[in-house]
């Protein structure tokens, strides 16, 4: 946590974060790959701000004034590195949490498979390194309540951006973060999983997912509402939420749950 150089500690000389850089959508072209060196809790404001400032920026108008801004907001990157750096698993060797940051997206992984079932990310929460977390949560970098990734797809939901994509890969964990996209150019995958992640967020905040509060989120009109109405049923033919069966007996009415409440 306090270390000046990791690679002074045999153990951990080889879990610094590496943040490699790409110029376009593929890996066909580095611009760059930098491995930190300090320990987590003096290294972590530096890790994010480098990381933020390789970001690619886009460019937005709103009320009528043309502005630049980042392709992921910061806390969204605070919350995520944080959690790639306590949950990492310590005994797998040859790899380090990572940020792999394209055109149009940023990855963030790190070393062992949750300990947590993806689908739950939002709603769950269990340590793989207790004291690295009491220590993270003791220095101020993380909440360890179950929170972080919470905020994550409520900034993509204020922001209006893709769903996070949580997933699973060979002995590690992966979040892709993609940048702004229209309604119009998400695919049906993109939509049924941030259907699913709105149903969540809701449970979490004791409310009920509607089709009215799924056209907030993805910020369109109530002329969209068969458009929304198909996503739901999309999420609900694959077993990700269902029907509240406290709700009233009316298509006009139905409020949905996360299929495991």
């Amino acid at each position: 946590m306090l270390a000046k150089k990791l690679r002074d500690f045999p153990g951990v000389g080889r879990k610094a974060a590496r943040v490699v850089v790409y110029s376009g959508e593929s890996k066909m072209d580095t611009s760059s790959d930098i491995t930190g060196e300090k320990g987590y809790a003096v290294g972590f404001k530096g890790l994010v701000q480098y990381v933020m400032s390789q970001l690619p920026q886009n460019e937005i108008i709103e009320d009528a004034i043309r502005k630049e801004v980042k392709l992921v907001p910061e806390v969204v990157i605070r919350e995520l590195l944080a959690n790639a750096l306590i949950h990492q698993e310590f005994s797998a060797t040859g790899v380090s949490p990572m940020v792999e940051i394209y055109a149009n997206r940023v990855e963030i992984s790190n070393p062992g498979e949750p300990v947590v079932p993806v689908d739950r990310f939002i709603d769950g929460y269990q340590s793989r390194n207790e004291r690295l977390a009491d220590l993270m949560r003791r220095f101020g970098i993380c909440e360890e309540k179950s929170s972080g990734i919470d905020r994550v797809v409520e900034a993509a939901e204020l922001l209006q951006l893709p769903a996070p994509d949580f997933l699973v890969a060979f002995k590690s964990t992966i979040v892709v973060i993609h940048g702004l996209k229209a309604f119009r150019d998400m695919d049906r995958s993109d939509r049924v999983r941030a259907c699913f992640q709105h149903c969540v967020l809701q449970w979490v905040l004791r409310k009920k997912m509607t089709n009215q509060t799924l056209r907030e989120r993805f910020g369109v009109s109530e002329r969209s509402g068969n458009t929304i109405s198909q996503i739901i049923a999309a999420a609900v033919e694959q077993g990700m939420i269902k029907n509240d069966p406290s709700a009233p007996d009316s298509k006009k009415y139905a409020r949905y749950i996360p299929s495991w409440a």
